[in-house]
């Protein structure tokens, strides 16, 4: 037998068991398929097809990893010269005369699935999970999985174009599918118990010298199919791109052979690369990578265990926070001295896992697990014991003050004390208690249930430990945790007041709400800035507005005229738009319109009637960009890319414009510095341009852009 091995410390090798060759990935953590690992695969089949000893061969990863996909560290920074990728590994194994064996255990993502739908054969243990998740990240598979994954799905679900359908769905939302369904599609050949790799080399044995290439299949998809599909994705201007292009890709494998499909496949792959869409999407991905990165803290600070957590308040709030850590297999008590308000929040949590069972979201057995996670007590020594209390009552500093003084009290020494606030002083908070090194602002964002963001609030005594454990929990509890310093607003919020206020100036000036929120939708926003303030509240807005801290510019009266009227929003029926019983489509209000006319009246403001959606979307963004300048020069955020997740995750800015701080990179931070001092002269004295915001606009941008070669 011979035993040639790649050269030393390859992440990957080889070793020949009678006859059979199995090349393993060795690139920790996930095996990702970067130049490095690629080229030592690429040398382990190039030497076992030379090998006339082995009949077969068998990849495999490491560690209970198949792979991640290509290296996104590599992908950024672009090609070097000579490096390989998948689409050298693919290609080696489709000229290849031997038979080959995917043995899955764990992931096999992006181009670890290309790779292993390039073998002849797929075999996966109970762990092996499959995806294509490129359109994550604004690009399309680019080593053949749009070519090879229909053909497979449509040569082994042949009714109705059935396979088509799962193999666009399963691109299009770009999520992995577990063993079982893998196996029901055909994506795997067999399921496997025990020794996966043991269990592939028998295989392989017995299927030496048979070929099973899904580049031979055949496929034809239905025009009217293809123009459906295009119908049912967004248009390529609003995050659709890289969808559209998927279908094409697809549609190749139908209407060419391989050879020519997958020449199709990489030109889109390349345009897609260098893509705005894409690049904000990789941006983002990175952004979230360095949310838990905090200068300063000493690296070998451990995170306290959180065994059992406690909620004060069984409103909306406090019942959607409580389903949280019960998700994350966190007993939680909700404390609430209301029984009227337990009872609704007992209904609440029963009502949402209920919910979820009926849409097949979870079974019966693990929605009743989580509502027995989540106790309901009326009594503080009843969450003496808690790890960690969230405070989740009305926002008002006298009333928190007074619930953290009982709360330090009652709970053990040690625990942390966290404030919901979306707003207030975390150290005036933590003053009420003994303890303010173990206080900190953990602002979920309604429905805590669902809504990904998380803003961990630093005090000025929050200690290392504390924090250490906020942002641990936060991954814990499936959440984008992202450090915020303590300022009113913290940044999410901060960063919308001004947003908010530009959108209200307009209104004064002449534009309609319907006009302002049909501009900002059209950016891409799920909703405006009028139908959130009354989804919100804008009795909430009101009662915020009263704890703010005083601005030397005027402010306008509009928002206060509706709340004097008990137009408070969706929750009355009425706010800045009308709802029907039952709906939430925001309806034009003319005695709104009225009521903003008149106060452009008393303002002595002449109403214009030239105010375009670029003047409304310039204006809310660019404000928007200017205060997330001035939290960065005051230290309130830490990076550009942090501000970017809180309103990707928070506020629904559109993705594919990477957040505001990265759409200000894109159109030129001087374009926005030179707008801004404009309208300091034309606009008022609001508008003061950030000091970080000169420098970003001197230096040519926030961040660096990153290498925009093609990948390949």
């Amino acid at each position: 037998m011979l035993e040639t091995e790649a050269p030393p410390k390859a992440p990957a090798r080889g070793e020949t068991r009678d006859g059979v060759r199995v090349i393993t990935l060795t690139n920790p953590p996930v095996n990702a398929l970067s130049f490095a690992t690629a080229g030592a695969v690429l040398h382990e089949i190039e030497t076992a097809e030379t090998d006339d000893a082995v009949r077969a061969i068998v990849i495999t990863g490491s560690n209970g990893f198949f792979s991640g996909g290509a290296d996104i560290n590599a992908f950024a920074a672009g090609p070097v010269p000579g490096g390989k990728t998948v689409r050298d590994l693919v290609a080696a194994i489709e000229k290849g005369a031997k038979t080959y064996v995917a043995a899955i255990d764990g992931p096999a993502l992006g181009g670890g699935l290309e790779l292993a739908l390039a073998c002849d054969y797929r075999l996966g243990s109970a762990n092996a999970k499959v995806g294509l998740p490129e359109i994550l990240l604004g690009l399309i598979p680019g080593a053949g999985g749009t070519q090879r994954l229909p053909r497979l799905l449509a040569t082994k679900n042949p009714m109705n174009f059935g396979g088509v359908q799962m193999a666009l769905q399963m691109m299009l939302e770009g999520k992995p599918k577990d063993a079982k369904p893998a196996k029901g599609m055909g994506i795997l050949d067999e399921l496997v118990e025990g020794d996966v790799v043991a269990h592939a080399v028998e295989f392989a044995r017995a299927k030496a010298g048979t070929k099973n290439r899904i580049s031979e299949m055949k496929i034809k998809i239905p025009p009217p199919m293809v123009a459906l599909a295009h119908g049912m994705v967004p248009p390529e201007d609003k995050g659709g791109f890289a969808a559209h292009k998927l279908i094409d890709a697809m549609e190749a494998a139908s209407d060419l052979d391989y050879k020519h499909g997958i020449a199709r496949e990489f030109r889109i792959f390349k345009e897609l690369v260098t893509s705005l869409p894409s690049q904000s999407a990789v941006h983002l991905f990175f952004a979230e990578r360095e949310l838990g990165k905090i200068p300063g803290l000493a690296q070998d600070t451990k995170p306290k265990t959180i065994e059992k957590a406690a909620v004060v308040g069984a409103g909306t709030m406090g019942t959607g926070i409580a389903m949280v850590f019960a998700n994350a297999g966190i007993p939680v008590s909700v404390i609430d001295v209301n029984p009227e308000q337990v009872e609704r929040g007992k209904k609440n949590v029963a009502d949402t896992y209920a919910a979820q069972v009926k849409k097949g979201r979870l079974t019966e057995d693990k929605a009743k697990e989580r509502v027995e996670n989540v106790s309901f007590v009326g009594a503080y020594d009843a969450i003496a014991d808690s790890d960690l209390v969230i405070e989740a009552v009305f926002e008002s500093m006298a009333v928190k003050k007074e619930v953290f003084a009982a709360l330090d009290k009652a709970v053990k020494k040690g625990a942390i004390l966290a404030s919901n606030t979306s707003t207030l002083d975390i150290d005036e908070i933590a003053s009420a208690t003994t303890r303010p090194e173990k206080v900190v602002g953990l602002h979920f964002f309604a429905p805590a249930n669902i809504m990904q963001l998380l803003e961990v609030v630093r005090g000025s005594k929050t200690d290392v430990e504390t924090l250490v454990t906020s942002m641990a929990l936060a991954k814990k509890l499936k959440k984008k945790g992202v450090l915020s310093g303590n300022a009113f607003g913290f940044i999410g919020n901060r960063m919308l007041f001004d947003y908010v206020r530009e959108a209200t100036f307009l209104l004064e000036e002449g534009a309609t709400p319907m006009q302002i929120d049909n501009a900002i939708k059209s950016f891409g926003f799920p909703m405006g800035p009028f139908a959130m303030s009354d989804l919100s509240g804008i009795d909430v807005f009101y009662k915020i507005a009263q704890e703010a801290p005083k601005v030397d510019y005027r402010q306008s009266e509009i928002s206060h005229r509706l709340y004097e009227l008990g137009r408070y929003g969706q929750k009355t029926g009425s706010g800045f738009f009308t709802y029907e019983p039952g709906k939430r489509e925001p309806k034009r209000d003319e005695d709104v319109e009225r009521i903003i006319a008149e106060e452009s009246k008393r303002l002595g403001i002449t109403r214009r009637t030239d105010i375009t959606d670029e003047e409304i979307v310039n204006r809310c963004m660019f404000a928007l960009v200017n205060q997330g300048a001035q939290l960065l020069g005051d230290g309130i955020a830490l990076r550009p890319g942090d501000e970017d997740v809180v309103w990707l995750f928070g506020y629904g800015f559109p993705w594919y414009h990477g957040g505001p701080m990265w759409w200000a990179d894109t159109i030129g931070v001087k374009n926005i510095y030179d707008q801004i001092v404009e309208w300091q002269k034309t606009l008022g004295k609001h508008w003061v341009p950030a000091p970080k915001l000169k420098e970003a606009a001197e230096r040519g941008s926030f961040a660096p852009r990153p290498n925009t070669g093609a990948f390949n």
